[in-house]
């Protein structure tokens, strides 16, 4: 019987026309609050029930069931946190003719009743940048969906993946199918960058309510303050704040005292370029919080290319390689080792020319900011805060502050 069911359900999908189920989930997300069923979806699709059924459930992964109590359940948290309307109205707000069904269907797929989400309504967080992570992070929050991905965010993936339960693409993967995922994962709040298409925007702030950080008006002690009020952890972010200074005044003093006033510089390699490379967290911690001398007076953040005679005109006595892991730029840095002019830098002869990861050292949050004067300490002094640290450069040695 189970073999002629899918004989038909081949037949039907060689007959039918392409369905276009964007059209239909369109279709569900305007109208969650009427009383739709399967059999009204499939007949918009101009398809069987069955095959409907089949055929959203290979395409989206849950059923068109399933996916229209996300959409109710998602609108019910916001009804519930940002109005002042009864169960009963808000029951019939999202498509349950009954509030006592609704408050039990409530309950069922988000683990608590209405009334107890009221009190404490931001549990499950959505982070929608790696950055964003290393803001609730350094909150004590683990979010409930977040990008993961061993390429664009190996710490935290290594880390944190059996924690968070949905991955999220990044960077070059990263794409519309986010959105689906945050529907189905039902946060409670999603935290996300500003530098988004507003059409994005609309469409985060109609799963959960939102909050968008300025990222490039503020720093990242000023987006933990606002991310900290806006999931109620103001006390744990300037606790964070005051011990991240504590730990930067002993590392300003240790560093110091290794390696005086010496120069430093951060080299970015891409392609067959060389570039003076200067990022916000990079000036933040370098440049600002531990007073390094930068050999390159430039702009406060620049990447800026240059050649390899004018690297040897400015000639730090340390450098810091960030170099970019697409394969021209790798080839392009085992050929540059073997340059005469290369190897004659200051910094290279003596020894003081080191590789960093661009996990952490391009993401701008205080996570990443932390583990970046982790491992600056640890670098040029041999001490590192963390004793459970790895081991990337120099000896780990655990040191109290």
């Amino acid at each position: 019987m189970m073999d002629s069911d899918n004989s038909l359900l081949e037949e039907e999908r060689i007959r039918s026309p392409r369905v276009d189920l964007l059209n239909i989930r369109s279709f569900m997300e305007e109208h969650y609050h009427e009383p739709l069923s399967v059999d009204q979806l499939a007949k918009l699709a101009n398809i069987s029930p069955k095959y409907f059924v089949d055929l959203f459930k290979k395409t989206y992964g849950q059923s068109a069931i399933d996916y229209l109590t996300n959409l109710r359940i998602n609108r019910a948290k916001r009804y519930l946190t940002e109005s002042d309307l009864r169960l009963r109205e808000i029951a019939l707000k999202v498509g349950y003719s009954d509030e006592f069904y609704f408050s039990r269907k409530f309950k069922k797929e988000v683990g608590v009743s209405p009334s107890a989400f009221i009190k404490n309504p931001r549990r499950r967080i959505a982070a929608y940048s790696p950055a964003i992570m290393g803001q609730l992070l350094a909150l004590n929050l683990i979010p409930a969906a977040a990008p993961l991905d061993s390429k664009w965010t190996p710490y935290y993936y290594n880390v944190y993946q059996n924690e968070i339960k949905l991955h999220m693409s990044y960077g070059e993967e990263k794409s519309g199918t986010e959105l689906n995922k945050l529907i189905t994962a039902r946060p409670d709040a999603i935290v996300a960058g500003d530098v988004l298409l507003e059409e994005e925007k609309q469409k985060l702030a109609g799963i959960a309510p939102t909050l968008f950080v300025p990222a490039k008006q503020t720093s990242w002690q000023e987006q933990l303050h606002q991310i900290a009020l806006f999931v109620g952890r103001d006390r744990q972010a300037k606790a964070w704040i005051e011990d991240y200074n504590r730990k930067a005044a002993f590392a300003k003093q240790k560093i110091e005292e290794a390696v005086g006033k010496e120069t430093f510089a951060v080299i970015r390699i891409n392609g067959n370029g060389l570039h003076m490379y200067c990022n916000r967290a990079i000036h933040d911690v370098l440049y600002e919080d531990l007073r390094l001398n930068p050999a390159y007076k430039g702009e406060k953040l620049y990447n800026k290319e240059i050649s390899l005679k004018q690297l040897e005109e400015i000639n730090p006595d340390h450098l810091l390689l960030l170099v970019c892991p697409e394969r021209a730029s790798r080839t392009y840095w085992l050929t540059l080792q073997h340059h005469v002019e290369w190897r004659k830098l200051k910094a290279v002869e003596k020894g003081s020319s080191y590789l960093i990861p661009s996990d952490p050292w391009c993401e701008y949050s205080a996570f990443a900011i932390n583990r970046m004067l982790d491992e600056i300490l640890l670098l040029f002094t041999g001490y590192c805060p963390n004793p459970y640290a790895d081991k990337v450069h120099g000896s780990t040695r655990a040191h109290e502050i």
